[in-house]
């Protein structure tokens, strides 16, 4: 059975992420890419651009240290440009941890990501982290 080719394109911004890959990650997403976090933490928001969404992504391993890791469980597509894919993230920031389910949906148009909604399994815990 083959891969939806938009499950292909965000199994490899999980693999540009996991390797820091900023430019490879970069080269998967429009122009005007949005990822959408929720919560109240200072990451949470609209980070507009493909500039603020790397910047975003770089502030994530500064924070962190570069301790954050993702383990992918899925990635399901619907054949008409949307995909959710499903992760545990693991990272320690000073003396706090976090092990916690997330979830994103991503809108693709043309091959290229354009939307990131990311939800998790306690938003309070996660804000309390990264806070």
């Amino acid at each position: 059975m083959s891969k939806h080719p938009d499950c292909a394109l965000v199994r490899r911004g999980y693999e540009a992420f996991t390797k820091g890959d900023m430019d490879g990650l970069g080269a998967l997403m429009t122009a005007d890419v949005i990822h959408h976090v929720p919560g109240t933490s200072p990451l949470s928001g609209h980070h507009k651009g493909r500039e603020a969404v790397l910047d975003l992504y770089r502030r994530l391993g500064t924070e962190t240290g570069g301790t954050m890791q993702l383990d992918l469980h899925a990635v399901l597509a619907d054949g008409r440009g949307h995909v959710m894919s499903f992760h545990t993230l693991r990272a320690d920031r000073g003396d706090r941890g976090i092990e916690i389910r997330q979830g994103l949906f991503f809108t693709i148009v043309g091959g290229k990501i354009t939307d990131i909604d990311e939800c998790t399994e306690d938003i309070e815990e996660e804000d309390a982290f990264w806070g």
